[in-house]
């Protein structure tokens, strides 16, 4: 059955005139009329009952007219929800991140995406690690991840939306916590708590970077899988840790955070995603992220 005899019968129906009928779909009333009869002969039923001076539905006329509305309504509502997902405007994106690290930037994305794009669904998918987030939008899983430079990989482009300072927590009852900023060298002798080694991790990487510089290897008693963890052990007295500014809204009795003296370590937080990600959701996400996440002055 071809949806331009809905259509015609849809417009016999309301306007009950063959000639206003045609009239509004802009068709001269001879095709009309033989669309109606084809679509009668199809259904084997009588529609209308026509003479010379009125039109009328019969019984199955009546029958078939709620349903044949809904059939064009429900295409509307189809073609309507492929321009707006071809816009943008409908879809579903997803998101990678790591929990206390993202606690400031992902909800200003969240927010200003269903403000501008209802219809666009942000699945989250928390407690990953920078590196596993880049690798998971390198392989297609992931459709943007929260990660941090260098992003090396092919087809994968970033933007720098914050740069964060390490800084070192240590328990409060600490000898160095007295100072008002420690260097990496005073954390030689040190019991470190971090995040497990080759887990995919950006802030263990920074600290065995650093520490190398300052010529010593982390001794880690304690490993870790998520922020809140690591910091809840240093504040018990289980060691220190290296840890971001975006983490210091964590606070816990027995934790104090010091500042590192001299450059320091800065680490670059940027969203991920494939170049050749063809969804036109994406692409809305990402042109929203860049005002509700803009890159830093100096990146």
């Amino acid at each position: 059955m071809e949806l331009r005899y809905l259509r015609a019968f849809l417009a016999v129906a309301e306007e009950l005139h063959f000639g206003r009928a045609a009239r509004r779909l802009r068709m001269a009333q001879p095709p009309l009329s033989q669309q109606i009869r084809q679509l009668e002969k199809e259904l084997g039923v009588q529609l209308f009952e026509r003479n010379t001076r009125s039109v009328r539905l019969t019984s199955a006329g009546e029958a078939f007219l709620g349903p044949a509305r809904r059939v064009l309504d429900d295409l509307d509502l189809a073609a309507r929800a492929a321009k707006a997902a071809g816009r943008g405007e409908y879809g579903r994106v997803t998101v990678g991140f790591a929990g206390a690290s993202s606690h400031e930037s992902l909800p200003l994305l969240t927010r200003a995406v269903r403000a501008a794009h209802p219809g666009v669904e942000l699945v989250l998918r928390g407690q990953t690690y920078a590196n596993v987030a880049l690798a998971h939008v390198a392989d297609g899983s992931l459709d943007l991840g929260f990660v941090r430079l260098p992003v090396t990989q092919p087809n994968v482009a970033a933007r720098v939306i914050d740069e964060e300072a390490m800084v070192c927590a240590l328990p409060s009852d600490h000898p160095l916590a007295r100072r008002a900023e420690i260097t990496i060298g005073d954390l030689a002798q040190e019991p470190f708590v971090s995040f497990p080694a080759n887990a995919g991790s950006t802030v263990r990487d920074a600290t065995v970077r650093a520490c190398a510089e300052a010529g010593f290897t982390p001794r880690v008693v304690q490993e870790a899988p998520d922020s809140y963890t690591i910091l809840a052990l240093v504040a018990a007295g289980v060691g220190v840790t290296l840890t971001l500014t975006s983490c210091q809204h964590i606070q816990q009795t027995g934790l104090v955070y010091r500042p590192l003296a001299g450059p320091g370590v800065r680490l670059q937080a940027a969203l991920a995603w494939r170049t050749d990600n063809p969804s036109a959701a994406l692409r809305a996400v990402l042109t929203i992220a860049e005002q509700a996440l803009p890159s830093p002055a100096r990146s």
